[in-house]
């Protein structure tokens, strides 16, 4: 890991600060052998160390994409705080991210930290530039100034060749006769397989003639088919009412879509009595409906806890309902040729009369 001191002030080279580095060094004792000669007062304080910057990074070899770590530590007095640049113009570098540490305290001196997290897209022997930090003291502010750093950015997998290899053809379909020969069979076999199954199919249905389909069942036996069903189920006995109540509404629903044709089971029930209302049912019938279906819809949706005696009843009403709204029984065609003989007797008597005479 490098580690770089920095001062304010532009970038020097090598040599520069080797020789700042050596007259700082000899300052430095001899400030040393005066202060420790000369006799300190009492009630003398010393004064505070100048604040100081100090540069890493984690590699100085990366590749294009990759990411590298440059830490920079600022080393103050307790008694200031370190301002950090609101934005970073690192360019060919760019800055995916810093993190500032919490400010350690050690032997009167204060130490705050900031890691960045930098990238390049470009190739070649690349430079992070300098930038200047903050640190304000009740003396004043001063500002540190980092040195650049020289990053190596180099590409990912490198041909040690250095060849540039011809681009690919298209890649060629290998052609067999034979194999030709198979999907054309299997292609004319499918053809025909289809072609026998459409004839017979064709031929069938002429041998039996036309399909006559049952005429559908009355709406009331399936209703009370479906209500048979539902007192045997066994719902009530497990407690499953609301279950229970659901399936003799919608059975009575789906009795009425098939009696009068509407579409009672996405209607609501306000809907299907005004529905019954145009059909001319009775009044009283009608109003039996209205005090089933708000019972049904009080269950349903109110959470409305019915007694046992409300559930035994509940299939009985709706058997009645269906018994109420029966279609009328159709006219036997035997009993029609009775009345039209019978009604043809009068005409005839005269007749018999003339031929008497």
């Amino acid at each position: 890991m490098m580690s770089i001191w920095a001062r304010p002030g532009a970038a020097m080279t090598s040599w520069q600060r080797c020789a700042g580095a050596a007259r700082v060094a000899c300052r430095a004792a001899l400030m040393a052998l005066f202060a420790a000669c000369a006799p300190n007062p009492a009630g003398a304080q010393e004064l505070p160390a100048p604040p100081s910057l100090r540069v890493a990074v984690d590699t100085t070899t990366t590749t294009v994409g990759g990411r590298l770590h440059l830490t920079v530590a600022v080393e103050h007095a307790p008694d200031a705080t370190v301002q950090w640049p609101d934005s970073l113009n690192l360019a060919p570098f760019e800055v995916l991210g810093a993190v500032v540490n919490p400010t350690t305290v050690a032997d009167g001196h204060a130490m705050t930290t900031a890691v960045l997290t930098l990238t390049a897209f470009e190739l070649g022997e690349l430079e992070i530039p300098s930038f200047t930090v903050g640190v304000t003291s009740p003396a004043g502010v001063t500002e540190l100034v980092t040195d650049p750093f020289g990053i190596a950015v180099v590409s990912v997998g490198l041909d040690e060749g250095q060849d540039i290899r011809d681009i690919r053809g298209p890649l060629s379909i290998p052609r067999s006769m034979l194999v030709i020969g198979l999907w054309v069979l299997a292609l004319a076999l499918a053809a025909g397989g289809g072609w026998w199954l459409a004839r017979r199919a064709r031929q069938r249905t002429i041998d039996e003639g036309p399909v006559i389909e049952a005429p559908p069942r009355p709406a009331h036996e399936v209703a009370y088919e479906e209500l048979d069903w539902l007192e045997t189920s066994g719902l009530l006995g497990q407690g499953r009412i609301k279950e229970y109540y659901i399936e003799v509404s919608d059975i009575i629903r789906r009795y009425l879509e098939g009696r009068y044709t509407i579409r009672a089971l996405e209607m609501t029930s306000r809907e299907v009595l005004q529905e019954l209302e145009n059909m001319d049912v009775a009044w009283d019938v009608h109003d039996r409906f209205a005090a089933f279906l708000e019972h049904c819809d009080l269950v349903k949706f109110a959470r409305h806890r019915p007694s046992s005696t409300a559930c035994a009843l509940i299939v009985p009403d709706a058997r009645a309902l269906v018994g109420a709204t029966l279609p009328p029984p159709e006219p036997d065609p035997e009993e029609e040729r009775e009345e039209e003989g019978d009604g043809s007797r009068p005409d005839a008597a005269p007749l018999a009369g003339v031929e008497a005479a």
